[in-house]
């Protein structure tokens, strides 16, 4: 049935003759996601804010590619920054407006000008299914039946009495009427049905794109965007109002970035991509990567990742995000565990997106105030060196082990494997946009090649909890450069040449003797 459904959504999407936008050039980036009020805090309140941001941005990439001492990323995601009623910002009460705990749109104006000089490119949470109950075009829509707001938001003078995709409360009563909140009562939906509604996002959308100089959105809560009665998520109407909604973005700045949360499996995200959004985030994968980590197999990720790549012309890959428990609480704190999974993120193929805090191995488990506190910039069991007052939420306990000061200058550390990773994809080509292709091996091993003209590159990694020594890969010899030794890029240990003798147009390589556990190697072949 999934495989059904997936043909006729892409016979759907093709029928309507939208044609991709997808701009290839953001293929090389790795992304890094930021929760501004847990970045740091410039000012001394305890919140952290842009111009904190802005401070912290030589940690994240200083501008000059010859340095390795900064993370390296090249686009950052910033969670809702307009001004909204709770912590995190998703129940918007002004879209052009900064949130005050966070700064103004000068500061917001002066990272996206800080950043660019850095080649960091800025993308920003655009929550375009809700609006807060405290936003004005709400609070007209309850009170004033004659309001040009009324029909904004979906209403009924009888309880509907179904519930949500979750089993969840979906109407909510309101004086003698009832409307309709996906995600809680503090959020109404806004009724796409209307083409006022439609035409205030694209305003909204050509403000930040236009005026402030942003250069992409995260677009939030996509499956919901339409309803058709009982069906409240990926409806044919949800992907036809985000093609439009995508063609007009790419109208406004054709180099710009749509990335899509569908949170679905891989079949009912397909079909959004690439003309409904240029990428959307793959979750099925990014399960599977930790799952293969903690079960030492590569059976799990090396299936999905080549549905993955049958799927889509071009995914967002991650580990997990603001929704999620930190993927090292997930490995109950294995370094290694979670080196392993860094390697399969920034090897591989899709656009990465790393979560703040994820490269030093911060830890988190919901509710979700502790899968967002604040960044760890040193051992600080009060502030983290995130500020200089006591932070809006409590830094997690793990601070005095786990901190950037800790790990800077430590060359085992998870920051530093980041570090690596990030620069060498910076540096290769064949990491960015090369072709893939999994290398067969046994299931403690995953073994696969990126390969460009120009470039052909070996990743190997050993899942299992104990060294590996018989093992064999056997790798197609028309992308192997025979004249050459191998060159070792990431991991240690003495290369072996290859063997020029090949049967079937395959060479039998044991780059190393050994594989110690849970380690990674990137070996050059051409």
């Amino acid at each position: 049935m999934k495989r059904l459904f997936l043909m006729a959504m892409l016979l759907m999407i093709a029928a309507g003759g939208v044609q991709a936008q997808y701009n290839a050039d953001w293929n090389p980036r790795v992304f890094y996601e930021i929760f501004v009020r847990s970045f740091y805090d410039s000012n001394g309140d305890g919140i952290g804010d842009l111009q904190g941001v802005i401070e912290k941005l030589d940690y994240l990439n200083d501008g000059d590619p010859a340095t390795t001492d900064d993370l390296g990323v090249t686009g950052i995601w910033l969670m809702p920054v307009t001004d909204g009623l709770s912590y995190h910002g998703y129940d918007v009460v002004d879209y052009r407006q900064i949130d005050p705990d966070y700064g103004t749109n000068a500061d917001f104006l002066e990272l996206i000008d800080a950043a660019h000089q850095r080649g960091i490119a800025v993308i920003m949470d655009l929550v375009i299914n809700h609006t807060s109950v405290q936003h004005p075009w709400f609070i007209s829509s309850a009170t004033e039946p004659d309001s040009p707001y009324a029909d904004y938001y979906i209403w009924a003078d009888e309880d509907p009495n179904y519930s949500g995709p979750a089993h969840q409360q979906v109407w909510h009563p309101l004086g003698e009427r009832f409307y309709y909140g996906l995600f809680w009562d503090g959020m109404p939906d806004l009724n796409y049905e209307n083409p006022a509604v439609t035409q205030e996002m694209y305003d909204i959308a050509r403000f930040w794109l236009e005026d402030m100089g942003v250069d992409g959105f995260r677009l939030d809560a996509v499956k919901h965007i339409i309803e058709e009665d009982q069906n409240q998520e990926n409806t044919a109407a949800t992907i036809a109002w985000m093609q439009d909604f995508n063609a007009f973005v790419h109208s406004v700045k054709p180099e710009a970035l749509t990335v899509g949360e569908i949170y679905s499996g891989s079949f009912a995200v397909a079909p959004y991509v690439p003309d409904a959004v240029d990428v959307a985030f793959e979750f099925d994968l990014a399960s599977n990567i930790i799952d293969s980590v903690r079960r030492r197999s590569s059976q799990g990720v090396a299936s999905i990742q080549n549905r993955a790549l049958e799927l889509y012309p071009q995914y967002a890959a991650f580990l997990t995000n603001h929704d999620q428990n930190r993927v090292m609480s997930a490995f109950q704190g294995d370094v290694r565990q979670a080196k392993l999974a860094a390697s399969l993120l920034l090897t591989g193929p899709g656009l990465p997106f790393i979560y703040y805090g994820e490269e030093i191995g911060m830890e988190g488990e919901k509710p979700d105030e502790f899968i967002r506190t604040p960044m760890q910039w040193s051992n600080d069991a009060e502030n983290a060196g995130f500020s200089n007052d006591v932070p809006w939420e409590a830094p997690d306990e793990s601070v005095a082990e786990i901190n950037v000061a800790a790990q800077t200058d430590d060359a085992d550390s998870l920051l530093n494997h980041y570090r690596q990773l990030i620069h060498l994809r910076n540096q290769h080509p064949a990491l960015q946009t090369g072709a893939f292709q999994i290398v067969e091996t046994p299931r403690q091993l995953y073994s696969f090649l990126r390969v460009t003209d120009d470039e052909t590159l070996l990743v190997l990694l050993n899942l299992h909890s104990a060294d590996i020594e018989d093992y064999a890969l056997a790798l197609p010899a028309d992308v192997v450069n025979m004249d050459a030794q191998p060159e070792m890029l990431l991991g240690t240990g003495d290369l072996a040449a290859l063997d020029a003798t090949t049967e079937d147009g395959l060479i039998t390589y044991q780059p190393l003797a050994v594989l110690p556990a849970r380690s990674t190697w990137i070996i050059k072949l051409k």
